[in-house]
């Protein structure tokens, strides 16, 4: 993930609570880059690394290197891959070098309200050939994200958090027509993911790591407290336990292919 949300850093930890689920989108993402042996390679919002490492495997060869806006996140990468170059960087005005074949962004471009206009960017930068793979999760009317905008509106936090929701993602056909004049080909799609989570605490500790992170980030410890303990009643209403004690966290993302 690149932008950040609030004034702390990420926490990697937290976020590879969930590492293998967090994965699937990266390997689903992956298995459509119709590529055989790109040169360099990089991974935009390589977050802890666990996507990168998908990369790496899959193209020993090439050249690949991983940014992102959080320096907390950049350190757990270079830990875990020491043989893969990775900086901190702004993706909103960073520029690839000239032979990179692929850019892979799984789950950074929602932070970013201006990204369609960097998506673009990205794509015309890349040479004839080159593949943009992105992936976004597109949740917002869940009840995980809804219930955020609820419990931060009903609260006495209500005017610290007026402004803690992000956007929603334009529709599909804007996308299509913003990358299309600058591709040979685009593939768009949305995948459903349904998460086996161990009751609705887990939920919670989910989104902590990244959805919840601008709500929770301009309040006082108090007010946290407060706020999870509100958030979580309902959440638990919300996703009732299954027939094995566990609760089904259903994940709409968006996925787009282009190819230069």
């Amino acid at each position: 993930m690149n932008a950040k949300t609030g004034t702390e850093d990420w926490n990697p930890g937290l976020y590879l609570t969930f590492a293998d689920e967090r994965t699937r989108p990266s390997r689903d993402l992956l298995a459509q880059v119709p590529l055989t042996a790109p040169r360099r390679i990089v991974d935009i919002g390589c977050g802890p690394g666990n996507s990168t490492g998908l990369l790496v495997q899959r193209w020993p060869q090439a050249q690949t290197q991983g940014i992102d806006s959080s320096p907390a996140m950049i350190e757990e990468a270079a830990r875990t891959l020491p043989g893969v170059r990775f900086e901190v960087a702004d993706v909103a005005t960073w520029q690839p070098e000239p032979d990179t074949d692929l850019l892979f962004a799984n789950a950074v471009f929602q932070w970013l309200p201006e990204h369609p206009a960097i998506l673009q960017r990205l794509l015309q930068a890349l040479p004839e050939g080159g593949v943009l793979a992105v992936q976004m999760p597109d949740n917002l009317t869940e009840p995980t994200h809804r219930l955020m905008r609820e419990t931060a509106a009903d609260g006495p936090w209500a005017q610290k958090l007026r402004s803690a929701a992000r956007a929603p993602l334009p529709p599909v056909s804007s996308y299509y027509d913003l990358l299309a004049p600058y591709a040979r080909h685009v593939d768009i799609w949305h995948t459903f993911y349904n998460h086996p989570l161990d009751g609705p605490e887990a939920v919670v500790e989910w989104v902590k790591a990244t959805g919840l992170r601008p709500f929770l980030a301009p309040l006082d410890a108090g007010e946290r407290t407060a706020f999870l303990s509100a958030y979580t009643a309902r959440i638990a209403d919300a996703y009732p336990r299954r027939v094995d004690g566990k609760v089904l966290l259903r994940f709409p993302r968006l996925f787009m292919v282009a190819v230069r």
